[in-house]
């Protein structure tokens, strides 16, 4: 299941600027709210769920953050991709009492539960890659987004 298949171009959202991991999850909401990719439901479950179980990683030279929700939240799947112009705090995914500044955020918005392990299994190594990290913070438009997933894929 190729990644680059949940990309959507209106949920590419590149060099913005947020004031916090709820700005970024508020942007997205709006955009997939109005395009009926999710229910009302999302961005309080996104929130809950975020304060349940973090989502930032602190990888060596960089940090990154996966939120994602409830499968039940997403009428259709997507990978969202925020890259922000300065970074936002988020809770680390293994130590909810220490914060990571996040300036690149991917955004699942999955509701097949049983392809949700195999997608977050191929996430975890775009984002372990720095080199894939650097292209992503890199990218100017959606179009080099989709090269940079479609590349992966092949690789």
């Amino acid at each position: 299941m190729p990644l680059a298949q949940f990309l959507k171009d209106e949920l590419i959202k590149l060099d913005v600027s947020c004031d916090s991991r709820y700005d970024v999850f508020d942007l997205m909401y709006e955009e997939a709210f109005k395009r009926g990719y999710v229910s009302e439901s999302f961005l309080p479950k996104i929130k809950e769920r975020e304060e349940m179980f973090p989502t930032g990683l602190n990888l060596d030279k960089y940090s990154i953050a996966i939120p994602h929700t409830d499968p039940e939240c997403v009428f259709e799947q997507f990978i969202g991709v925020i890259t922000l112009k300065e970074p936002v705090l988020f809770q680390l995914m293994d130590d909810k009492s220490k914060e990571v500044e996040v300036k690149v955020i991917l955004m699942l918005g999955l509701n097949e539960p049983h392809s949700q392990l195999a997608i977050l299994q191929k996430i975890m190594q775009i984002v372990q890659d720095e080199e894939t990290y650097e292209k992503i913070s890199a990218a100017k438009n959606c179009k080099e987004i989709h090269q940079l997933f479609n590349k992966l894929e092949t690789a």
